[in-house]
């Protein structure tokens, strides 16, 4: 088990300060235990949290004491990315608990490989329940059982470590495949640029017309026999 060495925090020291001082602020709770401020190393409490992630347990020492807690919640930098405050969890080691661990797909699909379709990954994380000390950091799901589109994986296909109980349902299915479909490229019809010239031609001449039409001087009335009517 990962052990991470703390320090009682003064609340009133500022944040920036710790963490300028290569450390980070921190709060333990929960099991019986009061509210407590502390601060970690930074290097330590990162190195720990790439390894055991937040589904496993870990000892914080805290000057004699030794607590057994999980890595709650970190809150990040949104810039750096670089954790700024942790909640620790307080844990009783002969209680079962239940926490989310992060699945990790692993294997060869003959339907990917083969091209006929894409992996779609439904779960990334599943819920489960366990005494702390037979949590585990993540979960296998094998994939190679996926050779065509009608394949999927299932929870009750996941092998699980011993003392591990799924709670969601068995028959959640945690990967399937997609058909792959090609993009078929756009066909760009040539534009007939004489024809659209043509067109516009003829408009144009038969709005000349019409306007001729309309200027044109009308002709005086011709009574029988070829004589004009006089206007009055």
């Amino acid at each position: 088990m990962f052990v991470i060495k703390a320090k009682k925090r003064d609340t009133g020291m500022k944040s920036e300060g710790l963490r300028k001082a290569g450390e980070i602020p921190a709060v333990f709770y929960g099991a019986g235990k009061n509210t407590t401020s502390i601060s970690v190393p930074t290097i330590q409490f990162k190195k720990v949290w790439r390894e055991v992630g937040e589904s496993s347990t870990v000892k914080i020492e805290v000057g004699e004491k030794n607590i057994d807690v999980l890595i709650h919640e970190v809150q990040v930098d949104p810039v750096t990315d670089e954790p700024i405050h942790v909640d620790f969890l307080a844990i009783d080691m002969k209680k079962k608990i239940r926490v989310k661990v992060s699945l990790v797909f692993e294997g060869v699909s003959n339907a990917v490989k083969s091209g006929i379709g894409n992996l779609v990954k439904v779960l990334h994380e599943i819920e489960i329940e366990a005494l702390p000390a037979d949590l585990p950091h993540n979960l296998i799901v094998d994939i190679s059982k996926l050779e065509t589109l009608k394949d999927q994986v299932f929870i009750s296909d996941i092998k699980l470590p011993a003392g591990i109980v799924v709670i969601n349902s068995p028959t959640d299915v945690v990967a399937s495949i997609v058909e792959q479909v090609e993009e078929k490229e756009e066909v760009v019809v040539p534009v007939d640029l004489s024809a659209i010239e043509v067109e516009k031609k003829g408009k144009k001449e038969e709005e000349g017309a019409e306007g001729a039409e309309a200027i044109a001087p009308a002709k005086e009335p011709v009574r029988a026999g070829g004589e004009k009517t006089e206007k009055k």
